[in-house]
């Protein structure tokens, strides 16, 4: 894991979410990016120079946040794109290879009872790049345990894995695998991947309306540092196919949630 983006909002917590990334990318010697995204228009008879004052002030701002989180040793590097969030992130992996993004679930101006925001959700949404959302004031600490959730043991590429054979080699983390048996499940999808099998110690399964209440059943007896999803059509987070956000009440955990995307977009 060599490259981690923050995108950075106006949000007073900011700073604790990037400080979560910084002792995180600091376990992988990892590089961090820190992405502001801003929107200039052009029109007739604008000054010519309107979007370089804009980012500049932009990137006074992120300096400031910097200023307030512990570096370390870990080496920060501020991107500042003019457009869409989502354009952005696409045109920066491209450029530089984004093994993570890590980011809260919803920004500050956001409605309390959303898990995910619009921004948040977007992101999970319309991007393959594999995400992990830090809940607001989650202080870092070593992931020993990893519940990895899902409805359909079925992954056409074993890559998509990569982040969690990452973090459970560098934490040497215990993973347990919960398959859920959903309402119009196919007997392809019991059939677990084995790059997943043999990551894991324990497999779980059991019957439940949805993926999340799989995760409930489970939850209080795994008691895990972080959960693992997977982002598809056909399960976890498939209400971002529908909208963008995503409310508490149908899907909340306090810890960590590492989101990997099966689904091209």
């Amino acid at each position: 894991m060599n490259n981690i983006l923050v995108p950075i909002g106006t949000s007073p917590n900011s700073s604790d979410t990037l400080q979560y990334a910084i002792d995180f990318a600091a376990k992988f010697g990892a590089q961090v990016y820190v992405m502001d995204v801003i929107t200039v228009i052009s029109a007739a008879g604008s000054l010519a120079n309107v979007e370089q004052k804009v980012a500049q002030s932009s990137k006074e701002q992120i300096k400031e946040i910097i200023d307030t989180v512990n570096t370390g040793k870990v080496d920060i590097k501020i991107a500042t794109y003019n457009g869409d969030i989502v354009d952005g992130l696409k045109s920066i992996h491209k450029e530089l290879g984004i093994d993570l993004i890590i980011m809260a679930p919803r920004s500050n101006d956001i409605k309390e009872e959303l898990y995910l925001g619009n921004t948040s959700g977007r992101i999970v949404k319309q991007t393959n790049i594999p995400a992990l959302l830090v809940p607001k004031g989650t202080k870092f600490k070593p992931i020993k345990s990893i519940m990895t959730a899902f409805g359909s043991g079925i992954l056409k590429r074993n890559r998509v894995l990569n982040p969690l054979v990452a973090i459970k080699d560098k934490f040497r983390a215990n993973i347990s695998l919960l398959l859920v048996k959903r309402p119009g499940y196919s007997e392809e999808d019991l059939q677990v991947n084995t790059a997943l099998l043999d990551l894991s110690q324990k497999l779980n399964i059991t019957e439940q309306a949805s993926t999340y209440l799989g995760v409930l059943e489970y939850f209080q007896k795994e008691q895990p540092d972080m959960l693992c999803v997977f982002r598809r059509k056909r399960g976890f987070f498939k209400k971002l196919w529908e909208k963008n956000t995503v409310p508490k009440s149908e899907f909340f955990v306090p810890i960590p949630v590492l989101v990997l995307s099966v689904k091209k977009v």
